[in-house]
């Protein structure tokens, strides 16, 4: 409880009052006896009828409240978060409220002011957007309300317990409420090229038509039946696709309101949707995390489901990626050949270890490495060099691309296929990248 602006308008007054006929005694100026007495007895007045408004404030019912949000959450997206008030009053009474939002995530419109009518239910809302991903509980919220005469607020708080979660972007995934893929990939800029007519799965004969490959006739369905019959071939739909990704600290670099490692998992997530309505089977594993996850690889939309509540509160940590380690927990765990796409941003002193991790991943998987670029190289190195600093920082950003360059050839002559890219570009260029393989048959 604390005094109303009211209630310390009524004290400076008297008190000043009081302060300027106590100044005129001590000049030996005549002041009637009775201004000072009406003086005390206003200041006792004041006294007797803020103790009695406390009193009657501490036995006023607080107002039941409830809150009304949405159980998961979308990364970087505003959400409305409403709260329901219900009172007993049977006077108007204007209330202040404020609910406890936990830490990492921002709000708008807080605190709310509203004015509760008898017999009435009062709507009032708020804006929340989420900073980071994870599991989030609301405990309390906080009401102010004004004493009958107005000289006091009571501030009280009510035990409100509810949770959410907040998914990566991709939440809105959940309820497949997206545009059909095709669509979805233009507007993202995927290009989807040609596919070959080699390596697919075969789907039914049918007559030949214009524009078809002479290498689509089959001979003999064209021997029976005396016309050209063709071979009518379909993607193969059961490829597995695993995720290794990395947890390190070298994915806690920052790209725009994004980390590496937000970025990474977003495009897992892309890539899990667009493989699924592909008909392959994917999974996920991850290593330099506090707990390592496995989710096996498996076909149907419902997957996509299961890899959101599987990494929505995963996040990057301080340890050092140990690759080596990551590649015996896959090759153990995933007997199948699969396509592996390593999402990780490697630096110097790890070149060895991806190296030799990844050599003996290729022997049983095909592998696809998505090394991760900080946008500042590239802002460093087209810099104009005007100071001794400046130069020092060039040269030695060049010289720290050269050697990703070398470490990306060294794997590149193994066989590996590797992705030297910014984290703003990850999701189009590997979707774009695993499209034109499936396409050809490569996979």
């Amino acid at each position: 409880m604390k005094p109303s602006r009211l209630l310390l308008i009524w004290l400076a007054i008297l008190l000043a009052i009081g302060i300027v006929l106590g100044a005129l005694q001590a000049l030996n100026v005549e002041v009637p006896s009775s201004l000072l007495s009406i003086n005390w007895g206003l200041l006792l007045a004041l006294f007797a009828l803020s103790l009695l408004d406390a009193l009657r404030l501490k036995r006023i019912p607080s107002p039941r409240v409830q809150r009304q949000m949405p159980g998961s959450l979308a990364l970087g997206r505003w959400s409305e978060v409403r709260l329901e008030i219900e009172h007993d009053f049977d006077q108007p009474l204007a209330i202040q409220i404020f609910d406890h939002v936990p830490d990492g995530l921002s709000f708008e419109h807080l605190p709310l002011n509203t004015e509760l009518q008898p017999g009435q239910r009062n709507l009032i809302g708020y804006r929340l957007r989420p900073l980071k991903r994870g599991h989030f509980t609301f405990e309390t919220c906080e009401l102010n309300l004004p004493s009958p005469f107005g000289l006091w607020s009571g501030k009280r708080l009510l035990n409100l317990t509810d949770h959410t979660r907040v998914y990566p972007d991709f939440a809105r995934l959940y309820g497949g409420q997206l545009l059909a893929v095709d669509n979805w990939l233009s507007q993202l800029g995927v290009r989807q090229r040609q596919r070959r007519g080699q390596g697919m799965e075969f789907h039914q004969l049918r007559e030949f038509r214009e524009g078809d490959s002479l290498r689509q006739i089959d001979w003999k369905a064209t021997a029976r039946h005396r016309t050209p019959i063709a071979r009518e071939y379909e993607d193969e739909r059961d490829q597995q696709i695993i995720f290794m990704l990395d947890c390190g600290r070298q994915m806690r670099s920052q790209d725009g309101e994004l980390s590496h490692f937000d970025h990474a998992l977003n495009a897992c997530l892309l890539l899990s949707y667009v493989a699924l309505r592909q008909g392959d089977a994917v999974g996920l594993s991850t290593f330099a995390s506090d707990q390592p996850r496995f989710i096996t690889p498996i076909k149907g939309t419902g997957q996509l489901k299961v890899l959101l509540n599987s990494v929505y509160d995963l996040d990057s940590t301080r340890r050092s990626a140990d690759y080596p380690a990551a590649v015996n927990q896959l090759l153990t765990r995933q007997k199948r050949r699969a396509l592996v796409v390593l999402v990780t941003n490697v630096r110097d002193e790890a070149d060895e270890e991806l190296l030799n991790a990844v050599r003996r991943l290729s022997q049983q998987h095909r592998v696809l490495v998505a090394n991760l670029r900080e946008s500042t190289l590239e802002n460093a190195r087209h810099s104009r060099v005007q100071t001794i600093e400046q130069a020092h920082e060039y040269c030695a950003t060049v010289d720290y691309l050269n050697a990703r360059a070398i470490l990306h050839e060294r794997l590149s002559a193994q066989g590996v296929q590797v992705m030297d890219i910014p984290p703003s570009e990850l999701s189009t260029d590997v979707i774009s990248r695993y499209l034109s393989w499936k396409k050809s048959g490569a996979l």
